[in-house]
């Protein structure tokens, strides 16, 4: 079996070194079998080992092959659909409970750092930014949205105080999360996986699940071994492939691009972001970037719907970053690279069972990292039998794409430019 290794990428050339993973080669039997190795696997993993449950990962390639390692590394709270959208779809009671929630998985990054001592360049302090009169109207919504959540930490900036937090002059405003932040995002995955393994997990790479087979002590196949669990937990999400076909309809694989700059040195970066937030802009084809540990300037944006990896990365994403900063016109791009995220018609979780012991929760649609956190500590949560949280999220209605999948990569990219318009617009 050919062997997968990371795409090219800033965080594969900087992750922390870590052991070698076999591929599984055996029959074995456990309490939770885990499909997919990213975030929500590993977390869900690790609330289960520290809950006395027996835990075997299969990860198709390796830990954090996926959009938990090749991401944009920022912590940012809440749902791609903020609370407001959710309190007008569902119950006053579901909304509360979500609402409850969209603040947790910052939380749980940081208390898996620290107790685990992972070495995953933590910083906080992340940045909304608006580049209208009216999505500055939206953040001050947001702003109290969120605190009528219990959500404090938050500080809106006028534009003289956005020109102290980051160098661009394209903005109006914005809005300060101090208990947003930014992470190597792959660094993160494997310090997780390393906490899995010290509680007694078993985590095997190279091992694809291509087959589940279902029952009362379902069966999942590799190509070259089986794990026979209680339970199986599906994670994923944009690479699960055609594994669980009732999924699939519902969701939709999207690329995203990102690039990072030759080393900035300590005086440019600090000219370019003072206070090394992480910024994000208010578009709904919004740009992203933050500086690395090497003060390096990563930079990300565009959606490619359907996945497909575009011929030249640095083309798409350069011209934004140049919009952005003007002033790294000569800086040289050392990577460039796309992963894949899951997309959904409503942009919220996707969360169920299938039968009686299989769990699942995919399509993130772009807010992933926190949320993934929060997930596995919800999905164990569910199999110790609380379930009020996990019913939560699988009572949210969630609808197939126009046109099934042959036509959903159409529908949803003239949807984008319908959006993309309202952005330059303003409208």
């Amino acid at each position: 079996m050919a062997t997968t290794l990371y795409p090219e990428s800033y965080y594969a050339a900087s992750a922390n070194a870590v052991p070698p993973r076999p591929a599984l080669q055996d029959d074995v039997e456990t309490d939770v079998c885990v499909i997919g190795a990213g975030y929500t696997g590993l977390s869900s993993a690790l609330f289960l080992l520290e809950n006395g449950f027996r835990v075997t990962v299969l990860e198709a390639a390796k830990v954090g092959f996926g959009a938990s390692g090749r991401n944009g590394g920022q912590i940012v709270n809440s749902y791609s659909r903020d609370i407001d959208v959710i309190e007008r779809t569902v119950g006053a009671r579901q909304a509360q409970l979500l609402g409850q929630m969209a603040f947790e998985g910052g939380r749980i990054i940081r208390e898996r750092v620290a107790k685990y001592n992972i070495q995953c360049d933590l910083k906080n302090g992340g940045v909304f930014a608006a580049l209208s009169a009216k999505q500055m109207g939206h953040l001050e919504s947001q702003k109290r949205l969120w605190e009528r959540y219990g959500h404090t930490q938050l500080e809106l900036l006028d534009q003289r105080r956005i020109r102290e937090v980051v160098a661009c002059d394209q903005y109006v405003g914005g809005m300060l999360d101090m208990s947003g932040g930014h992470i190597h995002p792959l660094n993160l995955a494997l310090g997780e996986a390393a906490a899995v393994e010290s509680l007694g997990g078993t985590i095997y790479e190279q091992s694809p699940a291509v087959r589940i087979e279902r029952g009362a002590n379902p069966v999942v196949h590799t190509p070259q071994g089986k794990v026979r669990a209680r339970f199986i937990i599906v994670a994923g999400n944009a690479y699960l492939g055609n594994l669980v076909p009732e999924l699939a309809a519902k969701s939709m694989p999207c690329g995203t691009q990102v690039i990072t700059t030759e080393p900035l040195g300590d005086e440019l970066a600090k000219t370019l972001l003072p206070q090394d937030y992480c910024v994000e802009d208010c578009n709904y084809l919004l740009d992203y970037y933050r500086l690395t540990g090497d003060k390096r300037l990563i930079f990300g944006g565009g959606v490619v719907y359907g996945a497909r990896d575009p011929a030249n990365i640095e083309a798409i994403i350069r011209p934004k970053m140049l919009k952005a900063f003007p002033q790294l016109k000569d800086v040289k791009i050392d990577y460039a690279w796309t992963g894949n995220f899951l997309l959904t018609l409503s942009r919220l979780p996707q969360v169920g069972r299938l039968g009686d012991n299989i769990y699942y929760s995919q399509g993130c649609s772009g807010h992933g990292v926190t949320y993934t956190h929060l997930a596995g500590k919800v999905l164990a949560e569910a199999l110790r039998g609380q379930a009020e949280r996990f019913d939560a999220f699988a009572d949210l209605p969630h609808y197939p794409f126009p046109g099934g999948q042959m036509l959903r990569t159409p529908f949803a990219a003239l949807g984008a430019w319908y959006y993309g318009l309202r952005d330059k617009f303003g409208m």
